[in-house]
């Protein structure tokens, strides 16, 4: 069975993204880069199931109400994109139970970093569809 995950990409008001600076770990893929949160289904488990669990165990964050944005078909896993808004999230403050740090940026800025595999495509799109929702167009299905 193809290996499944679920990320999701928390924005604020100025439509910056978090990402979280993966640890420094030999034995983990994509080491030191930056990635959105999110981890490995379970068995058994949803998309939905996952994020949820995810960031309540990563960053004590209960995203219940996130929205799935957009299922991809990568060569190594099939990923699930959640995406959610807050003004609340603190990145210096938040308990961080897994990665180095975490940080807003504008999706141009996270384009320009290292990042685990796969995320610019994300962010691509992300960027678009926040470009719409400034715009008044909301729709995903047009990214």
């Amino acid at each position: 069975m193809r290996h499944q995950g679920a990320s999701i990409l928390l924005y604020n008001q100025q439509h910056e993204v978090l990402l979280v600076l993966r640890d420094n770990l030999p034995f983990i893929a994509c080491p030191n880069t930056w990635d959105a949160p999110g981890g490995h289904l379970d068995a058994h488990e949803t998309p939905l199931h996952c994020i949820v669990r995810e960031m309540m165990e990563e960053m004590e964050l209960d995203v219940s109400t996130c929205s799935h944005f957009k299922s991809y078909e990568f060569s190594n896993r099939t990923e699930h994109i959640f995406t959610m808004q807050t003004d609340v999230l603190n990145t210096t403050t938040t308990p961080l139970h897994e990665g180095q740090m975490i940080r807003w940026f504008t999706v141009a800025d996270a384009l320009q970093l290292s990042l685990a595999s796969d995320m610019e495509v994300v962010l691509h799109d992300v960027g678009i569809w926040l470009e719409q929702q400034n715009n008044g167009t909301e729709d995903c299905g047009n990214v």
